[in-house]
């Protein structure tokens, strides 16, 4: 809970104000505890069904504080969504090591991402519900594509080095996207009954034969021992 005065937020902000909010420690733990109040109950309410009263309730926090953060319930659902694409961005990069070859690292950072899709199944569930009506197709489109583009760097180091079959890399990437994105919709709605570890190595091996430009690299490939996702 916020504690001593709450600030009250000037009708025209200076840039001052702005690192204040950006910066303190205190302002991004605060900040944090509105986003993750509100990621709890639009997981639990939907988009819709939820108030900034709500919000602020559930993090302990005045309403006045909400406005010093976001202009409305719309601008902090962008943040949230923006916060967990760089969540799950930072997840895949601690998953590849750098120094593994590029089908490798696409395969680590695909069961990486598979795992982490599973552990916030509510949060991509309520995208697909409120992306319905297209309110925040724009945002959602743009996590997609920084997604698609992170792995086609990497399946262009692969076409390179001759073992990623020599296609289009951006083509190549929207199927690994694509391929994590559904199988991770199918597993939430019940589709796929299989624990997300199994679930995660399959989509791996999946997206790895589809990619090696021959067979014996996608054995090498996978018969590197990965640590189990979520760690």
């Amino acid at each position: 809970m916020a504690t001593g005065p709450v600030p009250v937020e000037p009708d025209q902000p200076t840039a001052d104000d702005d690192d204040r909010r950006r910066f303190t420690a205190q302002g991004q733990e605060r900040k944090q505890q509105l986003l993750d109040g509100a990621a709890e109950l639009f997981a639990e309410r939907g988009y819709a069904d939820t108030r900034v009263i709500d919000i602020v309730r559930r993090a302990g926090a005045a309403k006045g504080l909400f406005y010093w953060y976001f202009e409305n319930k719309e601008a902090l659902f962008r943040e949230l969504v923006e916060h967990n694409r760089h969540r799950l961005r930072h997840t895949q990069a601690r998953a590849m090591d750098a120094d593994a070859e590029p089908l490798l690292r696409i395969r680590q950072g695909v069961e990486a991402s598979v795992a982490f899709m599973s552990s916030h199944a509510h949060f991509f569930a309520l995208l697909e519900v409120e992306n319905l009506d297209k309110q925040f197709a724009d945002v959602l489109r743009l996590g997609t594509e920084v997604h698609a583009a992170d792995v086609a760097a990497i399946v262009g180091e692969g076409i390179a080095d001759g073992t990623i079959r020599d296609e289009d890399s951006l083509l190549l990437a929207y199927g690994v996207v694509g391929a994590v994105g559904y199988y991770g919709h199918f597993h939430r709605t019940g589709r796929i009954d299989q624990p997300v570890d199994e679930l995660a190595a399959f989509v791996g091996r999946y997206v790895v034969c589809s990619l090696a430009a021959e067979e014996r690299i996608a054995r090498r490939v996978l018969a590197a021992r990965l640590a189990p996702v979520g760690r």
